[in-house]
């Protein structure tokens, strides 16, 4: 049994077989082959080995002619590995012995020898695990005749293992069979970790290395909860997961429903329980869930979709399917929030390149960069917001001139909407999200100037304490319950009380039940989360009053470290609704 450690970005712990995808994405299939093919198989193997020699032996004297023998002897290393009769001859026992089928047994035991490579301590060698996957690839694309796996053709449930998942192809995945998925890199605000959690599929990342001595097919449990993987795990692990599956499903089923209950303190203080979304199909997800509306919807799958630049009616029928969806209820629109690294390239073509994407130009920097692009997307906004109760939201704003900017070229917006005589709401409610440090020691002077106020968690941690989630050397250091956090979001609430503007909390502390009586307790009344923790969220405000809540909060902040705060939070949920601490 393995266990890998990663982030946790997608809750819900998921047992399955797992489909390894490399760098190619082949399949890489466990299956048993009857002892009658097992002579067919076995020369099915031999067949495309002396294959892929052959092709090797022609690449290296190509290269031998054009570029000498010191770079003709990689194929040279290549070929004399494809040859060892150790290596050959493991892979044929599990065809014979086992019944493996030769790709299965080519990838287990090539896998096997480039983790011991690895494991070896000396990094020439290391290295030349790389050489191993290379003929890994080879051998397997020979033996599927070069098909490879596509995720949107699978045909049963599976937990994918991957070196990384674009976010194109995270958003293809079928949840029907698509039971969860790890990669070795990534982090939190990844675009990848926000799909699988609009996609309400289990996720871990940043793993590190790991798929070496993997091989697919074999048992796999995703615990997105922990940010865990177990491979091949042992009998009493798989039935305490077994288990624990089996709570949490019950405890799901209770919370649902309630669902359509209102969120009220048990003092009857009311507070707004808001979904996240990324899709509009999600939109659906929040109102079942008695969602209060749409505290943050992400508008960056329209850019990440293809490589194209969305058109003013591809906002607008976005927008409006939401906007009608939700009818009275209030749909917070955030305006474009990612870098010029990753829009498309028709666009990306436009600008310099970033030497660090996180602190050069993106969100609203991008926007107001390049008006043509912000005026689609807010002329869009304008139109929808006349099917429903729309707010408008930007981004990632640092300073008072990026924030007049923005809102006067929204102003432009109408005049130029008023002229063509187009149907649009001038009275949109204005406000910005709080995400660096700037913006909260402005909070007071910004107060004056927005509608209300939305504090991102996610790059607001990550700024003030200067670690990146997806670093597994610092991503220890990312926590939510860090004191300076919490002091950052004392001073947001008392400015904007100060000045009558509403603030609500929308990155992934406010979906985290630990937290909502600290939230709750420092002031806050306005929650927008993930949609499927909204529940769990419900439960923990309908388990507390507002003095008690005060309580927490007071003694949190007396507490030095992140992880007392932490603990302490953890404790407290305990004691207010046990069910909600696995």
């Amino acid at each position: 049994m393995q266990v890998r450690s990663g982030i946790a970005v997608s809750p819900g712990v998921v047992v399955g077989q797992a489909l390894v995808l490399g760098s190619e994405n082949f399949r890489i299939p466990k299956k048993f082959v009857s002892r009658d093919a097992v002579e067919a198989e076995l020369l099915r193997f031999q067949t495309a080995l002396g294959h892929v020699c052959a092709d090797i032996e022609e690449h290296e004297i190509l290269v031998s002619e054009k570029m000498g023998e010191r770079c003709a002897a990689i194929f040279s290393a290549h070929l004399q590995m494809a040859r060892d009769p150790k290596v050959v001859g493991e892979v044929e026992t599990l065809i014979k012995d086992s019944k493996y089928s030769p790709e299965y047994a080519v990838s287990r035991t090539l896998r096997a020898f480039a983790e011991q490579m690895q494991n070896l301590g000396d990094q020439y060698l290391a290295e030349r695990a790389v050489d191993i996957f290379d003929l890994e690839k080879r051998l397997l694309r020979e033996l599927l005749g070069e098909r490879r796996e596509e995720l949107t053709n699978l045909t049963q449930p599976v937990i994918i293992l991957a070196h990384d998942l674009t976010p194109g192809e995270t958003a293809t995945l079928d949840p029907k069979y698509v039971l969860g998925f790890a990669t070795e890199v990534g982090g939190h605000t990844s675009h990848t970790a926000i799909l699988a959690g609009a996609l309400e599929i289990p996720a871990v990342v940043g793993l590190g290395r790991c798929l070496a001595g993997v091989s697919g097919g074999e048992t796999v449990i995703l615990d997105g909860d922990h940010g865990q993987v177990v491979i091949d795990p042992d009998e009493p692990t798989f039935k305490r997961v077994k288990d624990s599956q089996a709570r949490n499903l019950r405890v799901t089923e209770r919370l649902e429903s309630l669902d359509k209950l209102d969120s009220a303190t048990q003092d009857g203080q009311r507070v707004h329980v808001y979904g996240n979304i990324e899709f509009p199909e999600e939109v659906e997800h929040c109102n079942k869930r008695g969602a209060d509306g749409v505290g943050l919807y992400r508008t960056e799958f329209l850019y990440l979709g293809g490589n194209r630049e969305p058109s003013e009616e591809d906002h607008f029928t976005a927008y409006s399917r939401v906007l009608k969806a939700c009818g009275d209820l209030p749909v917070v629109i955030r305006t474009l929030d990612i870098g010029a690294d990753k829009v498309p390239a028709r666009i990306r073509d436009r600008f310099a390149d970033s030497q660090n994407p996180m602190l050069g130009l993106r969100s609203i920097r991008l926007s107001l960069q390049s008006t043509p692009l912000f005026k689609v997307q807010l002329r869009a906004v304008l139109r929808a917001a006349v099917h429903g109760n729309a707010r408008i939201m930007f981004p990632l704003v640092s300073s008072l001139l990026e924030f007049r900017q923005a809102k006067m070229i929204l102003m432009d917006v109408m005049e130029d909407l008023e002229d063509e005589g187009i149907d649009f709401r001038r009275n949109l409610p204005i406000g910005m999200m709080v995400e660096v440090p700037s913006a909260i020691i402005l909070a007071e002077e910004f107060a004056r100037e927005v509608d209300f106020f939305s504090i991102g968690t996610n790059d607001l941690i990550q700024y003030t304490l200067a670690c990146d989630r997806s670093d597994p050397s610092v991503a220890h250091l990312y926590r939510s319950g860090d004191p300076s956090i919490l002091r950052m979001i004392q001073m947001v609430l008392k400015a904007a009380d100060k000045h009558g503007k509403p603030v609500t909390v929308c990155g992934q502390m406010s979906s985290d039940p630990r937290f909502v009586p600290l939230l709750l307790g420092l002031g806050l009344r306005n929650l927008s989360a993930t949609p499927h923790s909204i529940p769990r969220l419900k439960e923990v405000v309908r388990n507390i009053s507002i003095p008690e809540a005060e309580r927490i909060a007071a003694h949190a902040c007396t507490l030095d470290l992140a992880r007392d705060v932490e603990h302490y939070l953890l404790g407290e949920l305990g004691r207010l609704c046990p069910d909600l601490v696995v």
